[in-house]
C-alpha cells in the first residue's frame, strides 16, 4: 500500500539517519539527508502527476455509472477547467511551504527601503540609482513591503488588554470589555439600581454596537470606564465620560447572575397611527435612545421585553440600531386620557352644499352618462340624502366591528406586505373629504380616462322610477318596506332619507362591480371607513383635502355648486362662507381620521391632482403594499 505523504514528512523527521530496532545508539548513514530530500521531491513530483492523470482518467472511469453522455461530457469539462488546475497549483505551493516553514529574514522591510532612499539622495545620482529611488517610491511598493513587516511581525493577531493589576482575590468574577468607539451610539442605557444602589445596564437596544458585540447584558453591573470607578457617579456623569472617550472604551463590568435569554419573538411589522417625538416625552427613560416616527410609517419591531417601552426601528432604514417607542398598551391609555379636539358630525342639509366644478351637466335629476357609462354613483339626490338630518346610521353597532377599538384609539397597526396576484378582485377604492373640495369630479375624469377599468355603484332608491329610467341603471328602485329591512340586516354602507325618499349603497353593489373584475371607486363620509376596512375590500383610501383658504378663492372663481337651502338645489357660486367651512371640515377629518387614511391629495389643481391620483391607483394595482395582517388571515 503507498504512503500518504504525511507519514511520509512524518517519518522523514522522526527516523532520519535511525534505524528501527532494539534500545541501542544511533548508526548514522552518510548523506542520508540528501537522499532523503531527493527521495521527497521525485515523491512529489510523482504525486502531482499522478493527480493530474487521475483528473483525466476520472471521466472515462466513471462513465460505465453515468446516465447519458451530457453527464461524462460535464465531468470532462469540469476536470479540464483550467481554474481547477489553477488551485492545484496554489495547493502545491501552500504544501511546499508548509513543508519548508520558511522564516523571514527581517521584519522592517519597510524602514530598510526607507534607509536605503535616504542614502541613496546623499550620493552621486546614475540612471540606475534614479530608477531604484523612483521604484522604491511606488505606492503598491510601500503597501507591499508593508503588508510583508505586517507578516513578519505577526501583528495581525489580536491582542487582548492587559488585565488591571489591582483586582482583589475576594472580588467577584469580572469581564475586562473593549469596544472601539466610533460615529454610532453604543446602543445602551444605564441606571442606578433602587437597591444596591449599583449602576447597571438597563436596556440593550436590538442591532446596536453592544447587541451586535454580544459582550453586554441587561443586569450587568459597570464598575469602571476607562480606568474612572463609576461606583459614586451619577448615571449622567458616566454618560459624560463615554462621550468625551475617544477609540477604544474599556468597560470593567460584573456580569448579572441571570444571563438575558436570547428573545424568540417573531419579526412583527406595524404601521404606526400617530406622531412620535421622543424629545418632547417626560415619560421615555432615554431621549438619546428614542425612535422618532410620523403617521403611516411602517416599523418593525425588534422587542417587547419591556411591557411599557419597545424596541423597533423604520422598515428600510440602513441604521440597524433598535430605538425606543410607547407600547401600544402605554400609548392606548395615553389615548384614553386625552379627549378629541374635533369630532365630525355628518353633513346637515341645513347649510350644506354639494360641489361640482361642472355642474351644469347634472340637470335636475337626470343623471349624466360618459361613453355609454352612467355614472350613477354622482346622483344629486342621493349626495343631498347623505346630508339630511336623518342620515348616516352606521352600517355595523360598534360592538360588532373587529376594527372599531383601534380606529377610535389609533396606536399601531400590525401589517404585512400585500400584492396584487393576476385575476385577483381589486381592491376597494374610497374617497374622502369634505363638502366642495372636488370627489365628484375626480371619480369623473377617472371613468372618463379608462371606462372598461373604473366603475361605480348603483345606489338603492325607495322613490318612484321615472318614464326615462331603468331599474339596475341608474337606481336599483325598491319598496320602502324592502330598504328598511335591508337596513336592519346591515346590507347599505350609508343610508339616508331625503325628501321622504331612502337612498343608500348597498355592500352588494360594491360586491358587482369587483366580480366584473373592474376597480370600485365610491366616495363615503369618513366615520364609515373602518367599517370597509375588511378583508373582503381591502379598500385603499385617498383623502382629498382643500389648499388654503387664499388659493380657494382663485381655483373656485369660477365654479359653481348645488345648494340643498331650497327644493330645486339650484346652482350658486362658493361663499367665503363655504371655503371657511371646507378648510375647518377637512381639518376635523383629518385629525379625527387620518389614521385610516392611505394617501392624502391636495386638490389645488385638478389636473394636477387627477394625475396624483392615477398614479397612486396604478402602484396599488402592480407594486406590493403594507396593509393589516389580519386581511391576508381571513
Amino acid at each position: 500500500m503507498p504512503r500518504t505523504p504525511g507519514l511520509l514528512r512524518e517519518g522523514t523527521g522522526a527516523t532520519q539517519g535511525t534505524v528501527c530496532g532494539p534500545l541501542t545508539a544511533p548508526i548514522p548513514f552518510p548523506n542520508q539527508s540528501l537522499g532523503n530530500r531527493e527521495s521527497a521531491r521525485r515523491r512529489a513530483q510523482c504525486q502531482r502527476k499522478c493527480l493530474y492523470e487521475l483528473l483525466a482518467s476520472l471521466p472515462s472511469q466513471l462513465q460505465p455509472h453515468l446516465g447519458s453522455q451530457e453527464d461524462c461530457a460535464f465531468l470532462r469539462d469540469m476536470f479540464g477547467e483550467r481554474s481547477l488546475h489553477s488551485l492545484l497549483k496554489i495547493h502545491e505551493r501552500l504544501q511546499k511551504y508548509e513543508n519548508q516553514n520558511p522564516t523571514p529574514v527581517l521584519d522592517s522591510a519597510g524602514t530598510l527601503a526607507h534607509e536605503v532612499t535616504q542614502e541613496l539622495q546623499n550620493k552621486a545620482v546614475s540612471a540606475e540609482m534614479r530608477e531604484l529611488l523612483k521604484l522604491l517610491d511606488k505606492p503598491h511598493v510601500k503597501g507591499l513591503l508593508s503588508v510583508h513587516d505586517t507578516v513578519a511581525q505577526k501583528s495581525y493577531e489580536p491582542e487582548l488588554p492587559p488585565l488591571p493589576d489591582d483586582i482583589d482575590d475576594d472580588e467577584d468574577s469580572v469581564k475586562i470589555i473593549r469596544l472601539v468607539k466610533n460615529k454610532e451610539p453604543l446602543g445602551a442605557t444605564i441606571k442606578r439600581d433602587e437597591q444596591t444602589g449599583a449602576i447597571v445596564v438597563a436596556r440593550i437596544m436590538r442591532g446596536g454596537a453592544a447587541d451586535r458585540s454580544g459582550l453586554i447584558h441587561v443586569g450587568d453591573e459597570l464598575r469602571e470606564v476607562n480606568g474612572i470607578p463609576v461606583d459614586d457617579r451619577k448615571p449622567e456623569e458616566i454618560i459624560h465620560i463615554l462621550a468625551q472617550s475617544q477609540g477604544a472604551i474599556t468597560f470593567k463590568i460584573i456580569p448579572a447572575i441571570k444571563e438575558e435569554t436570547p428573545s424568540k419573538e417573531p419579526k412583527m411589522f406595524v404601521k404606526s397611527l400617530f406622531d412620535y417625538d421622543p424629545n418632547v416625552d417626560k415619560a421615555i427613560p432615554c431621549k438619546e435612545a428614542g425612535l422618532a416616527f410620523k403617521k403611516g410609517d411602517v416599523l418593525q419591531i425588534m422587542s417587547q421585553d419591556d411591557a411599557t417601552w419597545w424596541q423597533a426601528r423604520r422598515e428600510g432604514d440602513a441604521n440597524p440600531r433598535a430605538g425606543l417607542i410607547p407600547s401600544k398598551q402605554l400609548q392606548e391609555r395615553r389615548f384614553a386620557l386625552r379627549r378629541p379636539v374635533a369630532v365630525v358630525q355628518p353633513q346637515k342639509t341645513s347649510n350644506r352644499r354639494s360641489y361640482d366644478v361642472a355642474v351644469e351637466c347634472e340637470d335636475g335629476d337626470s343623471g349624466a352618462y360618459i361613453s355609454g357609462f352612467h355614472i350613477a354613483g354622482l346622483r344629486r339626490s342621493f349626495r343631498l340624502s347623505r346630508r339630511d338630518r336623518k342620515t348616516n346610521k352606521s352600517m355595523y353597532e360598534c360592538k360588532k366591528s373587529d376594527q372599531y377599538d383601534m380606529a377610535d384609539v389609533p396606536t399601531y397597526e400590525e401589517v404585512t406586505p400585500y400584492r396584487r396576484q393576476p385575476g385577483a378582485r381589486h381592491r376597494l377604492v374610497v374617497l374622502v373629504g369634505p363638502t366642495g373640495v372636488g370627489l365628484n369630479e375626480l371619480k369623473r375624469k377617472l371613468l372618463i380616462s379608462d371606462p372598461q377599468h373604473f366603475s361605480v355603484t348603483i345606489p338603492h332608491t325607495t322613490r318612484a322610477k321615472r318614464n326615462q329610467e331603468s331599474d339596475a341603471v341608474e337606481y336599483y328602485f325598491i319598496s320602502k318596506h324592502l330598504f328598511e329591512t335591508d337596513i336592519h340586516n346591515n346590507k347599505f354602507i350609508e343610508h339616508g332619507e331625503y325628501k321622504g325618499n331612502y337612498y343608500g349603497t348597498s355592500l352588494d353593489s360594491v360586491r358587482s362591480v369587483l366580480s366584473k373584475n373592474k376597480v370600485c371607486l365610491l366616495d363615503v363620509q369618513p366615520h364609515t371607513v373602518k367599517h370597509l376596512r375588511t378583508a373582503e375590500f381591502k379598500p385603499y383610501v385617498v383623502f382629498v383635502k382643500p389648499p388654503p383658504i387664499e388659493r380657494l378663492r382663485v381655483s373656485r372663481r369660477n365654479a359653481k355648486i348645488i345648494s340643498s337651502k331650497d327644493d330645486k338645489g339650484s346652482a350658486k357660486p362658493f361663499t367665503e362662507e363655504d371655503f371657511q367651512e371646507m378648510i375647518t371640515s377637512a381639518q376635523a377629518m383629518e385629525s379625527q381620521y387620518g389614521h385610516l387614511f392611505d394617501k392624502v391629495i391636495v386638490n389645488d389643481d385638478l389636473t394636477a391632482a387627477f394625475s396624483e391620483l392615477k398614479m397612486a391607483l396604478k402602484k396599488v394595482e402592480t407594486e406590493t403594499q403594507w396593509v393589516p395582517i389580519i386581511w391576508t388571515h381571513s
